[in-house]
Formats: structure tokens, sequence, C-alpha cells
């Protein structure tokens, strides 16, 4: 299984962390024992099982994104527009599930990549859309998805 879909099994929205805790926003930045990624400048995640002792008692109320991505971040690394995830008059949207989280949305790579059999290696490049504007190559696995949409993996 890639590490895409699975990128945040291990991390809690900083945005829900600090509404549920009444926090400040760049309080996150002080705690040296919380490492935290940033996902395309905007989404700021901090790891679980990390927060500082005196809030710790918050993480069993926080949402499990284990396997979603935001959707912005998602259609980055899938080289599609982000629309595919925001309008259900877009073929593939029913294909995905969903959660919204602090108005982020989220969309269950994970689950995704499970139901199409997609395997895709830590370093590959995905490339989603429809079939007339793919290009497969000798180093690249196909993977035919519905209503005339594919995904290609170059390795």
């Amino acid at each position: 299984m890639s590490a895409l879909p699975n990128m945040l099994n291990s991390y809690w929205l900083w945005r829900e962390v600090r509404e549920k805790l009444d926090v400040s926003n760049p309080l996150y930045k002080y705690w040296k024992d919380t490492p935290n990624i940033k996902l395309n400048n905007k989404y700021i995640f901090v790891q679980k099982k990390t927060l500082p002792e005196k809030y710790s008692y918050v993480e069993p109320i926080l949402t499990d994104l284990s396997g979603y991505l935001p959707i912005r971040y998602a259609s980055d690394q899938l080289h599609v527009s982000e629309h595919i995830f925001s309008y259900d008059k877009m073929k593939l949207y029913k294909e995905f599930e969903y959660k919204y989280v602090q108005d982020v949305k989220f969309v269950n790579i994970k689950k995704f990549f499970v139901e199409f059999g997609i395997k895709v290696d830590k370093n590959a490049v995905l490339h989603l859309g429809r079939l007339k504007d793919l290009e497969i190559t000798s180093n690249s696995t196909f993977y035919n998805l519905r209503d005339d949409y594919g995904l290609v993996v170059y390795n």
C-alpha cells in the first residue's frame, strides 16, 4: 500500500485540536516533543499520542483521519483537478467517501485504493484522469476505473 493513503493515520488536524482545547493558533510550535506536518502550506497536523500531558485528555474526542487526505492535497498528489472531489455532478465523485473536520473536506483515498486494488510504491507518481488524457508508458501501471476514467502509476 502506498504511503499516500496512510499519511494521516497517526496525525490530528491542528485546527480541531486548537478548537477543542481553546488555545492560541501557534501553540503547537512550542511543543518540542510534538512533531507536526504541513500539507499544501495550509493544513497543519500534529502527531497522535505526543500532545503535552496536560492536553492529552482531548485525544479520545478528536476525529480519526486514517486513510483520509484534505481534498486539495489529494488532488495535487493525484494530478487531477480539485473539482473531482468538490461537486457531486463529477463522474467519480461518488466513488469516494468524504468527511468534514472543522470546515476542511477530507477524502478517503485508502478506501478508494483498496476497492480498485491500486498498489503504489512510496515514490511513485500518480495521475488520475480521463482515459484520453492519460499517458501510459512501459514503466507505468494502468488501472481502469469507471466512466472512462483511469489511474496511471508511474514507478
